[in-house]
């Protein structure tokens, strides 16, 4: 394993870390045990690091892993959790959610503690309440070791939050395609610059750069010398960059733990050759073309007060513009999001327009327009046959397998 250090602190950390929003699920829940599984491996690997919050998984993410890290690895591995800015409205809340979060991670000192997802309205929110004073006091107090913030707002505000404290490190997302987007690269190497150690989110975009590539990006990649994964070319530019610390990664599948620490093993700063940031420049352009929202999949904007899945609108409505799939996208959109398939309908017709979405979204993504556009491009006149004749064909092959199985039997 490949370590940066944190330049006020000295720590050693590892240049792959494991963010823990996007572990693998059983229906809704965490499944636990190909989980913790995963997080040792991980671990066993040399990644000493892991990130956390309060909303992730619905609300069980730190408390599982404050399960995973047993006696074997506590006080090997540094955790990090966050302050969320949605549920705290007094001095008071930052202790009492700082406690909880200690209780629920099983330890009296969390590692790692950032302001979780800063822009202006959050920053200036957490001032007015006093967090300069909190984060004083649980630094000399020991409750945390290290405070930081996470930033999903523009790079001015990114300046003013960085001049505003001796911070140990922030957190921003930066990929292929957010070179000049939210803090982007001249708020990574203005943190660099004041020595904060920097954590890198989003590598991918959600899964996005390793699962939905443009047929355009895919020809670039081709032109590759050694032959890569899409997420393995976009990982490699992340941690090109000396600047960066820690890049965090949602892993979910053995596979991608896998190849993740090779490539953490293998890319020093200053690693990709002009062919390759070439290569990556055409696939990125390729991308930006074709992708019809930039939404990274976190799901801050669920649960939907209607019922909308609003990750999921996204994601297909991408999928099918990334892969220029042309057929069948009416009926994918009705089999998955309609309820044609006997589970709860999520499709972007039920939107209220309520606007609750919208405080939520580090993307600051019009999402009720998006909905909006999404529903009349996949939901015309014929959206009820659609979701009438599904249903009607799921029916059918079920009551083939059940006799089938049932024949089955009685041999």
């Amino acid at each position: 394993m490949q370590y940066r250090t944190v330049p006020k602190t000295g720590d050693q950390l590892s240049i792959l870390g494991f963010g823990a929003m996007r572990l693998p699920t059983k229906g809704r829940a965490i499944d636990e045990e190909r989980a913790t599984a995963l997080i040792h491996a991980a671990f066993d690997g040399g990644v000493n690091y892991i990130d956390t919050a309060v909303p992730y998984h619905m609300g069980a993410s730190e408390a599982f892993v404050g399960r995973v890290i047993d006696r074997k690895y506590r006080g090997k591995v540094k955790v990090a959790t966050k302050l969320p800015p949605w549920t705290t409205h007094s001095r008071t809340d930052m202790d009492a959610t700082l406690k909880a979060q200690c209780s629920r991670l099983q330890t009296h000192s969390i590692d790692y503690y950032l302001l979780h997802s800063l822009n202006r309205e959050n920053w200036e929110k957490f001032l007015a309440l006093g967090v300069m004073d909190f984060l004083d006091e649980a630094e000399a107090s020991g409750r945390i070791q290290n405070a930081g913030f996470s930033f999903h707002g523009d790079l001015e505000t990114f300046r003013e939050i960085v001049d505003a404290r001796d911070w140990k490190f922030c957190q921003i997302q930066y990929n292929i395609l957010d070179e000049e987007h939210q803090a982007g690269t001249k708020g990574l190497r203005y943190a660099a610059k004041n020595d904060l150690a920097v954590m890198i989110m989003e590598p991918l975009r959600g899964g996005m750069l390793a699962n939905a590539v443009p047929p355009k990006a895919e020809a670039w990649y081709r032109t590759a010398t050694v032959k890569r994964s899409p997420a393995a070319h976009a990982l490699r530019w992340v941690m090109n960059h000396p600047e960066v610390t820690v890049v965090l990664s949602g892993m979910n599948h053995e596979g991608h733990l896998r190849e993740n620490l090779k490539i953490a093993r293998d890319t020093l700063p200053g690693t990709l050759s002009p062919d390759e940031e070439t290569m990556v420049a055409g696939a990125r352009d390729a991308w930006r073309q074709a992708m019809r929202v930039p939404c990274t999949g976190c799901g801050y904007c669920m649960p939907c007060p209607y019922g909308v899945n609003i990750p999921e609108c996204f994601n297909l409505w991408n999928n099918h513009s990334l892969r220029e799939q042309r057929r069948g996208t009416k009926t994918e959109y009705a089999a998955r999001l309609g309820g044609a398939l006997g589970d709860a309908p999520g499709n972007a017709g039920l939107c209220q327009n309520c606007g609750r979405c919208l405080t939520h979204c580090p993307q600051e993504i019009p999402i009720t327009d998006a909905l909006r556009e999404i529903q009349q491009e996949y939901e015309g006149p014929l959206w009820g046959a659609r979701r009438a004749v599904i249903s009607h064909a799921a029916g059918i092959g079920t009551r083939i397998l059940a006799h089938r199985a049932h024949r089955k039997q009685g041999r």
